[in-house]
């Protein structure tokens, strides 16, 4: 229970960090929700649902540069911030900042699970897919089909 209902989420919320930070970068602007059900709480584009830890969402529109890459870096994003969550929490417990434990170890992996099933391209419908897909048919097809999950 405790990794469902606090690593997931946080391991979530990192990665649609990571979308919407490309996004920002690239001149867009962002509405990020976290989980799904009604609103518990809103502060500007961030709504916070009341089952928070069931999935995370950024939805992005009118980027400034409106390019294959960007809309590709836009979808990489995700996964790039979890690798960059990994990295950082490795260098810090390899440090002796941190000391090895079970949340960090579960962090860890669910950092990686986020970042290899992202990546992958899959189709889940016709109008979402996978990042990985996202940034296949961006850079092939030229155009944004979807809005990152």
């Amino acid at each position: 229970m405790f990794s469902f209902l606090l690593i997931v989420p946080i391991v979530s919320i990192i990665h649609q960090s990571g979308h919407s930070f490309m996004a920002l970068l690239f001149g867009g602007q962002v509405n990020f929700t976290i989980g799904k059900g009604r609103t518990i709480f809103k502060w500007k584009k961030i709504k916070l649902k009341s089952i928070y830890f069931l999935d995370s969402v950024c939805v992005y529109e009118k980027l400034k540069y409106d390019n294959r890459f960007s809309h590709a870096c836009v979808y990489a994003g995700g996964s790039l911030a979890n690798l960059a969550s990994i990295f950082i929490v490795n260098s810090l417990i390899e440090s002796s900042f941190f000391t090895a434990n079970l949340f960090f170890y579960q962090f860890v992996y669910f950092s990686v699970y986020y970042t290899v099933f992202s990546l992958l391209p899959v189709r889940f419908s016709e109008n979402s897919s996978s990042d990985g897909q996202a940034i296949f048919d961006v850079l092939r097809h030229g155009k944004a089909s979807c809005n990152p999950d």
